[in-house]
């Protein structure tokens, strides 16, 4: 991965994956803008990297319009985004819903990767193109039935990664997600005694994973990473079609 003379911005950087993909990126030759609510844990990373230390609550709506403008103010363009924040829900979401909790996380995993997206495209292409990647999990290639609404974003943020990622392909923007499994880090901080002797991934086996989708991922990719395994694309399996062989419709939306 040679990013000499590129920019990028992680979200939650100040410490897990997002540290560790930091530091893969700066090695690479990147400047790298490092966003997360602890400012602390930000300025520290960013430091260790001869980055930017962006702080700010990635799920308000103007956030990440806000960091995408610093980062760029910074580095005079953006060719590389990680939105990789993210959290769990602490809760069943079924039968004891706690309505602001729900709204919490999803304001983390799926807005903050929606107004990401969306606050980063117009960078990209004033760069000439880009990548842009996606912290999801396998809980969004497969059911996570300890935490159903965690399971509910990161199915969001695959599926939002996969419609998004065609149209802007032709502009030279790829976008992709990563879908590591149990990783060793802070979110799973409260249950770790329970995984006993269960192999986890370390932070900088999916910054590792990261790396290779900005090298050599495909647009709309969604790459799972588990401990043991080359990282690598997770093959859907198409739904079928009407009889016949018929195609679906390209519908814009718009027009409705």
């Amino acid at each position: 991965m040679d990013l000499e003379g590129k920019a990028a911005l992680v979200t939650g950087g100040a410490s897990g994956i997002g540290e560790a993909a930091a530091g893969l990126l700066a090695a690479a030759g990147a400047r790298v803008a490092v966003v997360d609510r602890d400012e602390v844990g930000a300025r520290r990373v960013a430091d260790a990297v001869g980055g930017l230390a962006h702080a700010t609550d990635v799920s308000a709506p103007t956030a990440m319009a806000e960091a995408v403008a610093a980062a760029e103010n910074a580095f005079d363009r953006l060719d590389v985004v990680l939105l990789n924040a993210g959290m769990t829900s602490g809760q069943d979401g079924v039968t004891d819903l706690d309505v602001d909790a729900y709204r919490r996380i999803v304001g983390v995993n799926v807005d903050h990767v929606v107004f990401g997206l969306a606050a980063a495209v117009p960078a990209l292409r004033r760069a000439g193109g880009g990548v842009v990647v996606a912290t999801a999990s396998l809980a969004g290639l497969m059911p996570h039935p300890g935490d159903p609404l965690y399971t509910l974003t990161k199915h969001a943020v695959v599926g939002y990664v996969r419609a998004a990622a065609p149209a802007l392909a032709e502009e030279g923007i790829r976008v992709a997600a990563v879908c590591p499994g149990y990783t060793d880090t802070a979110l799973i901080a409260n249950a770790r005694s329970d995984f006993g002797d269960f192999p986890l991934l370390g932070a900088d086996d999916v910054a590792a994973a990261i790396a290779a989708i900005i090298s050599d991922g495909a647009p709309g990719e969604c790459w799972f990473v588990q401990p043991g395994r080359e990282p690598g694309p997770y093959g859907f399996r198409g739904v079928p079609g009407p009889a016949g062989g018929r195609r679906a419709p390209e519908v814009s939306w718009e027009k409705h």
